[in-house]
C-alpha cells in the first residue's frame, strides 16, 4: 500500500465494467473520482479523456459479453491505467500510423489512440492471458 496524506491507500484497483456503451461514463467516474479522493497529484481531467478513450476502443473493437477490466495503479510518480479486452488483437494502428496513415480531422473515428500518445508520459499494449491489455502512465503533477 502506498500512503498518501497520512493514510494507507491501495496501490492498484480492478474494476470490470459492462461490454456496452454505458462503461464509458462508468470509468470517467471511477477514474476521476479514484485519483480526486486519493489526492495523486496526476492530472485526473487528462487519465479520465484518456480512459474513456480506451474503453470506448474496447467496447467497440472487441466482441463479446465478457466484461471489460478496469485496472489503476498508483505509482510513486503518478498513475498508470490499463483496459484488459478479450481480444488479443493490437488496439489500431499501435503504437503508430504508417506513412500517410494519419487520422482525417473530419472523421468521428481515429483520433483516441493519438491522444493517448500525446497526452501521456508512456503508453502500449501487451497480450494477457484472455486477450490484451492497453495502458497508459500519467506522470505526477509538478
Amino acid at each position: 500500500m502506498l500512503e498518501l496524506s497520512g493514510l494507507p491507500v491501495p496501490a492498484s484497483w480492478r474494476i470490470a465494467l459492462p461490454h456496452t456503451a454505458a462503461a464509458v461514463p462508468i470509468a470517467r467516474a471511477l477514474i476521476r473520482t479514484a485519483l480526486t479522493d486519493i489526492e495523486v497529484s496526476a492530472d485526473s481531467d487528462t487519465a479520465e479523456l484518456l480512459t474513456a478513450e480506451l474503453v470506448a476502443n474496447a467496447v467497440e473493437h472487441t466482441t463479446g459479453e465478457t466484461p471489460i477490466e478496469l485496472v489503476v495503479e498508483l505509482l510513486p510518480t503518478g498513475c498508470q491505467v490499463e483496459v484488459h479486452d478479450g481480444d488479443p488483437a493490437p488496439p489500431g494502428d499501435w503504437p503508430r500510423p504508417g506513412p500517410g496513415q494519419a487520422p482525417d480531422a473530419w472523421q468521428e473515428h481515429g483520433r483516441g489512440l493519438l491522444l493517448i500518445r500525446a497526452l501521456s508520459s508512456a503508453c502500449g499494449h501487451r497480450l494477457t492471458g484472455g486477450g490484451k491489455a492497453v495502458w497508459f502512465t500519467l506522470p505526477s503533477r509538478s
